[in-house]
């Protein structure tokens, strides 16, 4: 039986459509899950929508629509981000859905058992766009002396009755978490913050509202909805099928090995969320991982900037493997990054189009026209196994220990060194020139690429999987022997030349980008 791996996005609050913050941590997730699956394990991929709280309330109220209207409208666009960018994702959760309400009440009554929340008054600093109370301390100053949460938003007064959970009686247990599980929180960086959060006190977390009742009745306790946070972490174990914690899906993937989340959220998931599982008797994710901000041209998005960019525009413009590659291998995964028209174009044409692209491209068509197409056995020499060597262990060894640790960028970059070497391998053996001076020695040269392209092919499916499934149909791979342990297999190409194998004439498949005439001027 394969091992199991469960990893999700966080769950996207879709008061507004998806933005390219949303597009690369989609994205980085499903890179994550492809990449688990290739390496034979039984993966769960689940993401959805946020739906409930009191932005959405005041966004459908100012667009005229009734809340489940802006709900349903704002999360099939998060379904076509997903489709559109090739986010294989195994289930959708909205936090609308019955079964989602049925988990979140679970869930309650468990803390409530444990004899973690009490009720009484609020009254402090609530941020409407965050979703999130603060305390005096925490506040900055903004313009005109207004003040502002942490995150720079407007933050209101806020007095009303609520449920309390006790978040102070958990400062202990979770500073001897992160002691205990120094990768709970990754990166480093963010996992100090929270340390330093913690370290410093912990107050009772209000966690029900009573001023309008947009979200999930708390269960028995007339006129209360839950803090939306309270029902949006929940939805990780919605699902895998909580509350039944005895059925088939809870009990193999849960807990979460991954939560892949913004650095903007993270006390929520590193705090908040594993003190809820503690007072639940649940058990606790294994880690969280908090990516950082995506930059248009080195400047955060926003609306008043007119810098906000559509995922869909860019996948369009410059296509879905395209946008995918870019993203994962421009920007440590972790920190913020910046992109710009002229660095997708930039890159993807020398690194895909130029290098990969082209390696395969003038292979493929040498085989098919100096060879008509046929391989023959052949041994390698001294040259040709150096050159396998060097992409077996970016392949084998180099990216999947990378991608493991999701260091997406540099498992990306061991395997571009191995795209180098293959065509500094093919300027130096010149086989066009062979064909005239040593045609056996062409043949050795050509399927000494054509493996070294498989094995590029096969590593880099989690990223750009459309074009890795075009390169390898090109080779004529069948479906079947495409997964990692496709790479380990030494009788492969053996057995492709006892069946006969021809290759047919290639067509090329990474063309070149043009910059858009905007972006030139």
């Amino acid at each position: 039986m394969s091992e199991p791996f469960y990893i999700t996005t966080a769950i996207n609050y879709p008061n507004g459509r998806p933005h390219i913050g949303h597009a690369y941590e989609g994205i980085a997730t499903d890179v994550m899950a492809r990449f688990q699956r290739l390496r034979g394990r039984d993966v769960r991929f689940v993401t959805g929508t946020d739906e409930h709280g009191l932005k959405m309330d005041q966004t459908a109220r100012q667009q005229g629509k009734t809340t489940i209207a802006l709900a349903d409208e704002m999360s099939s666009y998060f379904k076509q981000m997903c489709t559109g960018l090739n986010i294989a994702y195994d289930d959708f959760v909205r936090t609308t859905e019955p079964r989602h309400r049925s988990a979140s009440e679970e869930l309650w009554r468990r803390m409530e058992a444990n004899g973690d929340l009490y009720l009484d008054r609020y009254e402090g600093w609530y941020s409407v766009r965050d979703e999130a109370f603060y305390d005096e301390s925490e506040l900055i100053d903004g313009e005109g002396g207004a003040r502002l949460s942490p995150q720079g938003t407007p933050v209101e007064w806020t007095a009303e009755e609520t449920w309390f959970f006790r978040l102070s009686q958990y400062q202990d247990k979770l500073l001897a978490l992160y002691a205990q599980n120094p990768d709970f929180i990754r990166p480093a960086s963010r996992r100090n913050e929270v340390l330093r959060f913690v370290e410093g006190g912990l107050k009772d977390l209000s966690v029900s509202r009573t001023s309008f009742d947009w979200g999930v009745p708390v269960p028995d306790s007339e006129g209360h909805v839950m803090y939306v946070w309270v029902d949006a972490l929940t939805t990780y174990m919605t699902g895998v099928g909580f509350p039944d914690v005895e059925g088939d899906q809870f009990s193999k993937y849960w807990p979460a090995d991954i939560h892949m989340i913004g650095k903007d959220i993270v006390r929520f998931h590193t705090v908040y969320w594993p003190a809820f599982l503690m007072s639940a008797r649940l058990p606790l994710p294994r880690q969280v991982f908090g990516h950082g901000f995506l930059l248009n041209r080195g400047q955060k998005e926003s609306k008043s900037l007119g810098n906000v960019t559509d995922p869909m525009d860019l996948a369009e413009r410059y296509g879905v493997d395209n946008l995918r590659y870019f993203l994962l291998r421009e920007i440590a995964f972790g920190q913020d990054g910046s992109y710009s028209a002229e660095a997708i174009v930039t890159r993807c044409n020398a690194e895909l189009a130029n290098s990969f692209g082209n390696l395969a491209q003038r292979t493929l068509s040498m085989i098919h026209k100096n060879m008509d197409g046929h391989l023959e056995a052949y041994e390698p020499d001294g040259d040709d196994k150096t050159l396998l060597t060097t992409v077996q262990d970016a392949c084998r060894e180099a990216l999947p220990r990378e991608f493991e640790q999701l260091a997406f960028s540099v498992g990306i970059e061991a395997w571009l060194k191995a795209v180098y070497a293959c065509n500094q391998y093919v300027d130096e053996q010149a086989p066009w020139t062979l064909k005239k001076t040593d045609p056996k020695r062409m043949v050795a040269v050509l399927q000494t690429l054509f493996i070294a392209i498989r094995d590029l092919a096969l590593a880099i499916q989690p990223v750009i999987p459309e074009k890795s499934a075009a390169v390898l149909d090109a080779l004529g791979l069948p479906q079947e022997r495409r997964d990692y342990q496709a790479l380990a297999d030494e009788g492969w190409f053996g057995a492709l030349v006892a069946s006969g194998h021809v290759i047919d004439k290639p067509n090329p498949i990474f063309p070149r980008l043009e910059l858009p005439a905007e972006a030139e001027s």
